[in-house]
């Protein structure tokens, strides 16, 4: 059941309504939180069947001004990549002996996992664990990769990735409560050039069905898919 606050900023929304990107932002700082620095999200419903290889949308996306919160993150690597993704400033380093904390003490203190190509036969066999957290390291994603001090230092300043789900939708950070409403913006806007981009051939008519953005505790507001730049 919905709390006293969350029943108060829904009733500020008008539901029917399709705001502006900045119209919803601002209105979702003006809102009343909670007490720590919320995170804005950005759901964008696509028009395109997930369970079809043809329509799949996948990627990563540089935003702008970051998320606004520092991820941890762990490599899979040995020797001199190992040193790399030490000085590029990973929170976690290791092998063989990385993923047996992870099998079998349940380690999971991280957000991110990156491995060298050398180390998916030993991540494979994590799988059924990270695979469903989706902490599972992907090439399409860039976190099986060679350059690890670079995968690394990406993630640490706001790198991301975006995949739809089963009903073809996105769901991504924009960044925290705390940032301003023109930072916010453009982080949304570099997101919808990047799905605009990675359009698939395979969808006819209209490509970007709806948006909503939304807060950690807060409502969700609609807005007008249509805007391209405010």
């Amino acid at each position: 059941m919905a709390g006293k606050r969350l029943l108060e900023q829904r009733a500020r929304v008008e539901r029917e309504r399709l705001y502006s990107p900045r119209e919803a932002l601002e209105l979702l700082k003006e809102l009343d939180g909670a007490r720590f620095d919320e995170t804005v999200e950005a759901h964008v419903h696509l028009n395109v069947d997930p369970r079809r290889a043809d329509q799949m949308v996948r990627g990563t996306l540089m935003l702008p001004n970051g998320t606004g919160k520092t991820r941890r993150v762990a490599v899979f690597a040995v020797g001199e990549k190992a040193r790399e993704a030490e000085e590029a400033g990973a929170d976690i380093v290791g092998s063989e002996e990385l993923a047996a904390r992870i099998q079998n003490e349940g380690f999971m203190d991280f957000d991110v996992a990156v491995a060298t190509p050398d180390q998916m036969s030993i991540v494979g066999r994590l799988g059924p664990i990270l695979g469903p957290r989706g902490l599972m390291p992907n090439p399409k994603s860039g976190t099986v990769t060679m350059d690890v001090g670079r995968a690394v230092e990406e993630i640490k300043r706001g790198k991301v990735e975006y995949r739809v789900d089963r009903y073809g939708i996105i769901h991504t950070v924009l960044g925290k409560k705390s940032f301003d409403v023109d930072s916010l913006l453009e982080n949304y806007f570099a997101l919808r050039e990047e799905l605009v981009r990675a359009r698939p051939a395979a969808v006819k008519g209209r490509y970007i069905k709806s948006v909503a953005f939304t807060t950690t505790m807060g409502p969700s507001v609609k807005v007008d898919p249509s805007v391209e730049r405010e």
